[in-house]
């Protein structure tokens, strides 16, 4: 492209122009579909719904937990919310990868945040039913950074200390 020709410039920045407005129309898209992603997993004993963050809004309990343990309906409500986190990992990265790519670098931006929410720890983590030992697993409380200690605030002095060379 010759920099100094108006009319090259101006298609140039055209095309430009319309490559970014077909990435932020396919994103939009993208975003709409993920937004609006739940995933159920099912047991015997429970049934779960998961939003498209990974939380838990739906709990449905079949009247098998009677004949069963409290701790092995709790393993089970877990079991089955890590299987639905799970598929809802592997469906977000179908989304992206069928509208943005697998290549696209805010594809696997979106995936791995996704991925993290999900307790999944990255893009090609799904993780399984039985997995107890992830250590953003649902029902175990998030591992707590220290704060660094604020430095003291100086309000009084406003001096300025300038050198000139030369």
């Amino acid at each position: 492209m010759d920099i100094l020709d108006p009319a090259a410039a101006h298609e140039h920045l055209a095309a430009w122009k319309d490559r970014i407005d077909q990435v932020a129309a396919t994103t939009a898209a993208m975003s709409a579909r993920l937004q609006e992603l739940r995933i159920t997993a099912r047991d015997r004993m429970a049934e779960v719904t998961v939003d498209s963050a990974g939380k838990l809004v739906e709990l449905r309990l079949t009247e098998e937990i009677h004949r069963a343990a409290p701790d092995v309906v709790a393993r089970t409500i877990m079991a089955t919310l890590r299987t639905a986190q799970g598929q809802l990992a592997s469906r977000t990265s179908e989304i992206i990868n069928g509208t943005v790519g697998p290549n696209s670098a805010t594809g696997q931006a979106i995936e791995a945040t996704y991925s993290a929410a999900a307790g999944q720890g990255g893009p090609t983590s799904h993780g399984s039913a039985t997995d107890q030992s992830h250590p953003s697993a649902p029902g175990r409380p998030p591992a707590v950074q220290p704060r660094r200690p604020r430095p003291p605030d100086d309000d009084d002095d406003y001096s300025v200390s300038v050198t000139e060379e030369g």
